[in-house]
């Protein structure tokens, strides 16, 4: 049997229409310096698959660090890790989801030392940034355009932690906006609380709520954290003590109700860095510089963790890792090892398998991913 030329066409255009609904661009931030980084890279992704295209340069900026998405997937933003008192740049990018392309829109100044992190509201209208070397927070309003309209409000964090030797003084370290979008917490590893702020998105104001903030056990080291949709859980990577902590958030602030480890066994100088969780909310992994693996946590019922395994391979110093948009991979950037593997995921088990495909990012500490537009 034949087809007609009208039905041949119509299976062509069928396939392609599933072939790049398959696709995703993947952004990855990097530090840059002499070993030949330059910027924010791009590849493309194919989850039908598990392959990557070679990296090419998508902007070119001083150690984007850390880059998130737009909810439209029109727009990306970076923190330029650096910076004095005044603080490092905080750029907006136009994001073309049919080319990749990147085309800055305009900049701003974090108002702190050491930018580290930037995430944006559900519905798009404002940004949350960490400042590490400062101990700060600023938020900022976005324009309809993409732009960062303008700074809003800047917060000082004040104290210190346990930890003698890396807690003297504040240090934020990530930041995010609750799905309800009507609170934001920025996660604090120098002073162990992540701290809670209340915004008006109307009006444009945001309030430091000091008697919400969240403690984490002292010298933990909280560094990143990850919120469940219904905004009733979240999970804080220790960083100091290699742990994963579940709070149970409240009306007004919440509590640590559990601590594990994300270690088989004690390994000398680890400490985590990244924490997420899988798409389906089964899973809480957590990325461990030392041990070189991502710890894997199994969701139950109650929203306690318990330990499901490891994922391994040729990993050095797994600063971040992100799971593409079908849940099916996890792409893992080895900052120490100059490059981003693919690991296929198993949906029952939380298990990574190393598939070999590799492709060179020199000092790769962020992977964000963006469905490619038809």
């Amino acid at each position: 049997m034949t087809l007609s030329r009208t039905a041949a066409v119509a299976v062509a255009l069928l396939v392609a229409s599933s072939a790049s609904a398959d696709e995703s661009w993947v952004f990855f931030g990097t530090y840059t310096g002499k070993d030949g980084s330059k910027g924010i890279y791009r590849s493309k992704f194919d989850s039908a698959t598990g392959k990557l295209s070679e990296p090419e340069l998508a902007a070119e900026m001083g150690s984007p660090s850390f880059v998130t998405i737009h909810p439209n997937n029109k727009f990306l933003y970076a923190v330029g890790e650096g910076g004095g008192k005044t603080g490092g740049p905080v750029v907006a990018f136009s994001l073309d989801a049919k080319t990749g392309k990147l085309e800055k829109l305009n900049e701003l100044l974090s108002g702190g030392g050491g930018p580290c992190h930037i995430s944006i509201h559900p519905k798009g209208t404002h940004a949350i940034v960490a400042n590490y070397g400062g101990g700060s927070t600023a938020f900022y309003r976005l324009g309809e355009d993409g732009k960062l309209a303008e700074k809003i409000a800047f917060f000082q964090h004040e104290g210190m932690g346990a930890n003698p030797a890396r807690q003297k003084e504040p240090h934020s370290h990530c930041g995010f906006f609750t799905p309800a979008g009507n609170v934001a917490v920025s996660v604090d590893l120098g002073l162990d609380k992540v701290k809670v702020f209340a915004l008006d998105a109307a009006k444009n104001t945001v309030t430091e709520t000091k008697s919400d903030d969240i403690s984490t056990p002292p010298g933990s080291g909280p560094r990143h954290i990850a919120i469940a949709p219904d905004g009733k859980f979240a999970y804080v990577c220790g960083e100091l003590d290699s742990t994963v902590n579940v709070i149970e958030l409240g009306e007004k602030g919440g509590k640590t109700v559990q601590s594990l480890s994300t270690l088989p066994q004690p390994v000398k100088g680890n400490s985590t860095a990244e924490c997420i969780l899988s798409p389906n909310g089964k899973f809480v992994y957590v990325s461990n510089r030392g041990h070189n693996s991502v710890a894997v946590f199994k969701v139950g019922e109650d929203r306690k963790l318990t330990v499901a395994g490891h994922i391994t391979g040729d990993i050095k110093i797994p600063r971040n890792f992100n799971i593409d948009p079908s849940g099916k991979w996890m792409l893992i950037a080895s900052q120490d090892g100059g490059k981003v593997g693919v690991w296929a995921l198993d949906a029952t088990t939380g298990a990574g398998k190393e598939t070999g495909t590799t492709v060179p990012v020199s000092k790769c500490v962020c992977v964000k991913f963006v469905p490619v537009a038809k």
